[in-house]
């Protein structure tokens, strides 16, 4: 462990440079760790930040193969990596985290739903399907009525790969490829909860968040802290997220999303292996943020206290409906008059709809006191284009 903490360092790789890592990488230069970072983008928002910044693909498997050389540590923050360089890296004594077997099993949602299924944690009733016809077939022999959901097997995220079929002129649209169709239950909260476990087998689970969508783009636009639901449904989704932590044995944070039923029924929606949007308000409303505890878990540190501090709200910042091209944050300066806003803007040059370029986290001694700063917020600023 003290050779992260020497002259002599060791290497800290990280796959993708957008936000998430951006957001680790303001704790690495607090730990003064040494890290490494690939992304596509020359000016990805961790072009700056990081010790040293390699532009690159990490789709690509001979790219992330010799970018993992001299890394001691690789991770991810994001999901839509090539799991095969890792498992090779991790086969050559490189500590990869989360385990790529893991990232792998993630990124297909069907095989993801089948791990609920096989290890008895509750999920939506569901179908998957290797194509569209196959789909057809087994909406005719399960008579499955309309509404339901379809979801892309693989590539989905922020909404992308998500159709909600409300009619028969809906299906037209769904694409000829591998997924999965879901039940649209009655949904009376999403929550979710970030959890962490390090290689000792220790894990502390964030407090549950609830979250609200934005109705068009289907992405998160508030994220609510501390979920104000009964204690018994909070205590029970915690051991699902822990029982999940545990039946995956993940090193690293796991990001779990579930729906509560109108009867107070939990199911798992689905996990990301990495830190989450849900959990952006920990680096100020809890004692230790999910940036830190990530690291903290893949390079075999104590975990930190999760107690939250404070109640908090968090806004995200998408880009207007309207505007695409150079980034202007109109309002910016009369947002930072309210007490206890936080502003995180990604360093992302160009917006475009629904492009998420920032959050802001508000704290206040209630949560409805944040929650009415937050909702000033999406008032004040807007995501225009210059």
């Amino acid at each position: 462990m003290e050779n992260y903490f020497s002259s002599k360092h060791k290497k800290i790789g990280i796959l993708g440079g957008g936000q998430l890592g951006k957001m680790l990488l303001d704790v690495t230069r607090r730990y003064d760790l040494y890290t490494k970072v690939l992304d596509p983008s020359a000016d990805a928002p961790c072009s700056v930040g990081s010790k040293e910044f390699v532009q690159g693909s990490f789709n690509d498997y001979n790219t992330v193969m010799a970018f993992g050389q001299d890394c001691d540590v690789i991770t991810i923050e994001i999901e839509n990596v090539n799991t095969q360089a890792l498992k090779d890296l991790q086969a050559q004594g490189k500590k990869v985290f989360p385990q790529p077997a893991i990232v792998e099993l993630i990124q297909n949602k069907v095989l993801q739903k089948q791990f609920y299924i096989d290890n008895n944690l509750p999920t939506s009733p569901w179908f998957g399907f290797k194509n569209k016809a196959e789909m057809v077939r087994k909406i005719e022999k399960n008579s499955v009525q309309l509404p339901f959901v379809w979801k892309a097997a693989v590539g989905g995220y922020d909404g992308r790969g998500v159709i909600i079929v409300r009619s028969k002129a809906d299906m037209e649209n769904i694409p000829d490829m591998p997924g999965l169709i879901e039940e649209l239950a009655a949904i009376e909260h999403e929550i979710a909860i970030v959890a962490a476990r390090n290689e000792a087998g220790e894990i502390q689970t964030f407090p549950a968040v609830e979250m609200a969508f934005h109705p068009v783009a289907n992405l998160v636009e508030y994220v609510f802290c501390p979920a104000l639901l009964p204690d018994i449904i909070m205590e029970s989704a915690g051991n699902i997220a822990k029982n999940l932590v545990e039946k995956l044995k993940i090193v690293g944070l796991l990001a779990v999303e579930m729906f509560v039923t109108p009867k107070g029924e939990i199911w798992i929606n689905e996990c990301a292996p990495r830190v989450h949007n849900s959990g952006h308000l920990t680096i100020e409303a809890c004692i230790t943020s999910q940036f830190e505890q990530h690291l903290r878990a893949i390079l075999g540190f104590p975990l930190g206290s999760t107690q939250l501090i404070r109640p908090a709200v968090m806004v995200n910042l998408t880009g207007e409906e309207d505007f695409t091209g150079p980034v202007l944050y109109e309002g910016a300066e009369k947002m930072l008059s309210l007490e206890g806003a936080y502003m995180h803007l990604y360093g992302k040059t160009q917006t475009r709809p629904y492009r998420k370029m920032g959050h802001v986290t508000l704290t206040a001694e209630t949560l409805e006191q944040a929650r009415e700063k937050g909702l000033k917020v999406k008032d004040i600023l807007k995501v225009k284009s210059i």
